[in-house]
């Protein structure tokens, strides 16, 4: 079995601007640096068989490439105890148009849809019992985050294996944008 992701990788730069912003916060489990993405779709375990058919349709996808820009910071759920700490992702028409063409061929191989809207970010840590007030201090203090645009020319399928330590993930195939 494999448990799969559709993200886009970060440049190096970026991921350390955001690792940059990553403690001071009890509770926080930080997204190791080499880590960090944007999730396009979180597909879940699925045999050899259908990772072979998703890698190639994958493959088929033409959208062109892109710029995105990383702006601001927040947490999920917005209403009630915080579990996950994010940076915004800008409003991109071409990377939603990109995400919805994953979802209409994954869903085209007898996926389930992703049930939830895609709200664009990417996670710097999960909390755990976190003080709200140390929240708010991060949240007040990095509200004005951004980084400047960043090409996007490639995104990538991923396996991802969980261990005691943490989550291994493994880029299984790249796929040009363009």
């Amino acid at each position: 079995m494999y448990r799969l992701f559709v993200a886009i990788d970060l440049p190096d730069d970026v991921r350390a601007g955001l690792a940059d912003l990553c403690f001071g916060i009890p509770g926080a489990k930080w997204v190791p640096p080499e880590q960090i993405h944007l999730t396009l779709r979180f597909i879940g375990e699925v045999d050899g068989a259908i990772f072979q058919d998703i890698s190639e349709t994958l493959a088929d996808l033409r959208t062109p490439g892109f710029s995105l820009r990383l702006k601001g910071v927040g947490h999920f759920p917005p209403r009630k105890p915080p579990r996950v700490l994010w940076v915004g992702v800008e409003p991109q028409p071409v990377l939603i148009q990109l995400r919805n063409k994953v979802e209409t061929a994954l869903i085209r191989l007898g996926l389930l849809p992703e049930g939830r809207k895609f709200a664009p970010h990417i996670t710097l840590a999960r909390l755990h019992n976190t003080p709200l007030n140390k929240i708010g201090n991060f949240l007040a203090g990095n509200s004005l985050f951004e980084c400047p645009p960043f090409p996007v020319a490639t995104f990538q399928l991923y396996s991802s294996v969980l261990t005691p330590k943490g989550a291994i993930h493994t880029i299984e195939t790249v796929y040009p944008l363009g």
